[in-house]
């Protein structure tokens, strides 16, 4: 890729902006991707270009959602691959990514995420869009470790656990801060989410879930009875088979699922 195509951009703070520019990072980002036309390619947040050209190669259409106008515009008028893209010009977190889906055609939405607005996001898609086959996003890598840890790790949270619940999670490289332009002050990481199809534990009330691990990791140093009192019996954790003397992170997504489902089945 060009060099010149920095020229004339100067990355902006409130967009959270930094551009990717290693080639080899790059290549491993897209060959994970996997762009084809039997998907509608979506990318959020394309910046400079650095994957939406690569991609743009490999397909004969992408869509792109891009907040600042000034990158809008430079992509609209790219001489060689501009024309293979659908711009839509605003925000990520308010747009309704199903509008984008096709006749038997699923997404593969991918980007390099801003870190002010990645876990909005990522919760925005998960809710919104039952028809994505893949994402993969560069995120701050103690966010990717967040979102692929396992019960018992220091990383593992409400992230986890509600990510974890709508998709499956994988690490797909370790990005360092000298492969972005200007250098972040953290080392970044590509995710695979992989939302399923059906939900290997279907959970009846989705907010009541979010409510549970919300209170369940208010206090990660506390004990699950006491993060959750009030709102789980003694006899209720005793008929999940979930001891009530560990910590949060020690139980799993099917157990926090089990919880949910007995508060919505209690109100009725």
């Amino acid at each position: 890729m060009s060099n010149n195509i920095h020229l004339g951009h100067r990355a902006r703070k409130r967009f959270g902006q930094n551009f990717l520019h290693d080639h080899h990072v790059i290549d491993g980002i897209v060959a994970a991707i996997a762009p084809d036309n039997d998907h509608v390619m979506v990318e959020i947040g394309p910046g400079l270009g650095a994957l939406t050209e690569p991609v743009a190669d490999l397909v004969d259409h992408l869509n792109v959602v891009e907040l600042d106008r000034d990158l809008a515009e430079r992509l609209r008028h790219q001489p060689r691959w501009g024309q293979k893209l659908t711009i839509h010009e605003g925000d990520a977190l308010k747009f309704d990514f199903n509008q984008l889906a096709e006749e038997g055609k699923r997404l593969k939405v991918f980007g390099n995420l801003p870190y002010n607005i990645s876990t909005p996001l990522m919760f925005h898609l998960f809710e919104t869009v039952d028809n994505v086959a893949s994402m993969h996003f560069m995120l701050q890598k103690e966010v990717v470790q967040r979102l692929c840890a396992g019960p018992g790790h220091k990383n593992y949270g409400r992230l986890t656990v509600m990510a974890q619940y709508y998709c499956k999670c994988l690490p797909v490289l370790e990005v360092p801060p000298g492969c972005f332009t200007p250098p972040p002050k953290v080392d970044s990481a590509v995710v695979r989410l992989v939302p399923y199809q059906e939900k290997p534990y279907p959970v009846d009330n989705v907010k009541i879930l979010e409510r549970i691990c919300a209170s369940a990791f208010a206090m990660r140093r506390k004990t699950l009875r006491n993060n959750l009192k009030g709102q789980v019996s003694e006899a209720e954790f005793e008929s999940l088979g979930i001891d009530p003397s560990l910590r949060p992170e020690r139980i799993t997504v099917a157990q926090f699922v089990a919880l949910a489902n007995l508060i919505s089945r209690r109100q009725g």
